[in-house]
């Protein structure tokens, strides 16, 4: 067994040794035993592991990566593999929205305009927020950002989100996700509304499209690295 100090892995993805330690200290890796003078002795099998947990940090945010290897640590496989399919899950969900909205844009440039009056039965806030899986103060803060304009009920002055309200706020969503400003977001939907260029929108549509594909592939390379630990765990010690 090759014995390694907190710096050989942390050289290797360009680390410093602080950030080793606080990834073992957060369960990220497996324990260190200490050596004679105190200091961590580190194996193959924690390189195996941290190179496991930042491919998955890569693939699924830090957060979700740790949730994995906490699960490992456990021994709680099957917690793992839920937690990777919600994430796959998701991806699927975003590039399912993605479609949509592509489609909603090329029905918008062949059409002259939208009939924002003609769904005969409109969604209330709780029902969009629902279908978003958002919340409603989410769609009151996206009307004040001037990405939705919802007619209001002349009887109780309840909102009532139509086809293009809902198509704005499936927008919404899917740009929010991808880490775009409120204000960039209104001004895209308003180029939408208005049938007019839509050159920004299929910029934002072509880079969500290439990080949905990134993602894709982190996922892959993070799988295999998983798959490796998991192997060198089950394996029988020399």
């Amino acid at each position: 067994m090759v014995n390694l100090r907190p710096s050989d892995l942390a050289r290797e993805h360009g680390l410093s040794t602080q950030a080793v330690r606080n990834y073992e200290r957060d369960g990220f890796i497996p324990p260190a035993e200490r050596g004679p003078s105190g200091y961590r002795i580190y194996t193959k099998t924690h390189a195996v592991a941290l190179r496991a947990f930042l491919a998955l940090a890569r693939a699924y945010g830090h957060s979700v990566a740790g949730e994995i290897m906490h699960a490992v640590q456990e021994d709680e496989l099957d917690d793992v593999l839920m937690i990777i399919d919600r994430g796959h899950e998701q991806l699927l969900r975003d590039r399912g929205t993605l479609d949509a909205v592509a489609a909603a844009v090329d029905r918008l440039t062949a059409e002259p305009a939208l009939d924002r009056t003609a769904d005969p039965t409109p969604y209330g806030i709780g029902e969009l927020a629902r279908r978003l899986h958002v919340t409603p103060a989410t769609l009151r803060n996206w009307e004040e950002a001037e990405i939705l304009a919802p007619e209001r009920d002349p009887a109780t002055g309840y909102r009532r989100y139509n086809t293009g309200d809902v198509r704005d706020a499936e927008l919404a969503h899917l740009l929010r996700r991808g880490g775009y400003p409120l204000n960039h977001i209104a001004t895209v939907v308003r180029q939408i509304r208005t049938a007019g260029g839509t050159d920004a929108l299929a910029r934002a549509l072509e880079d969500w499209q290439l990080r949905l594909t990134r993602q894709g592939r982190a996922m892959l390379a993070a799988a295999a690295r998983l798959s490796g630990y998991l192997d060198l765990l089950d394996s029988p010690a020399p």
